[in-house]
């Protein structure tokens, strides 16, 4: 059974997979935020499983172990990539030797920045639906991240964005972009 992904012309399976467990460790300072150890080849059996069971939408972010669940992800599906969604996030800064998240930025740069290094770690020429990963973004920044996040789209890097945040008001700012497809 699939679903149109919001506005958008994406279909997508009714069940998703999440991917934050995969990504395994993360910090903040010295705080565990992240999951403990995992082994990589459980992740892509539990990913393969889940397509084999007719999961086609798998929800990761940048941050997640920072990078490294984009990465198993991206190994694992690379083979079906015409048959998945990918939904991925932005706005979290980490370094991925030390997988320590070091602040979070809206920049219009560093949005394009980390767009173009999610598409590395996940081996795939687009991200079907691109989501804010900043809760609290001031609404006065959202005019600017729409319009970096329309450029994304124009240039095939992107299908669809969204914003994960818990705040109707900014999930509503946000959904006057013309390719914005969910608020999670």
């Amino acid at each position: 059974m699939t679903r149109k992904l919001g506005r958008s012309e994406i279909e997508v399976s009714a069940i998703g997979m999440g991917c934050w467990a995969i990504g395994g460790p993360a910090f903040r300072d010295e705080t565990p935020v992240g999951w403990g150890e995992i082994d990589d080849s459980e992740s892509a059996r539990s990913i393969q499983h889940a397509i084999d069971n007719g999961v086609t939408f798998f929800d990761t972010a940048d941050v997640y172990g920072a990078g490294h669940s984009e990465r198993v992800l991206g190994i694992t599906v690379k083979p079906v990539r015409d048959r998945v969604v990918i939904a991925s996030k932005f706005g979290n800064t980490f370094d991925e030797a030390t997988r320590k998240l070091t602040g979070s930025n809206t920049d219009a740069d560093y949005i394009r920045s980390a767009c173009d290094a999610s598409l590395v770690r996940l081996q795939t020429d687009y991200i079907d639906l691109y989501q804010l990963h900043v809760g609290n973004l001031p609404f006065e920044q959202v005019d600017d991240v729409l319009a970096v996040l329309e450029e994304l789209v124009t240039a095939g890097k992107i299908r669809a964005y969204g914003w994960s945040t818990d705040d109707a008001e900014r999930a509503r700012a946000f959904a006057r972009g013309e390719h914005c497809a969910s608020a999670q």
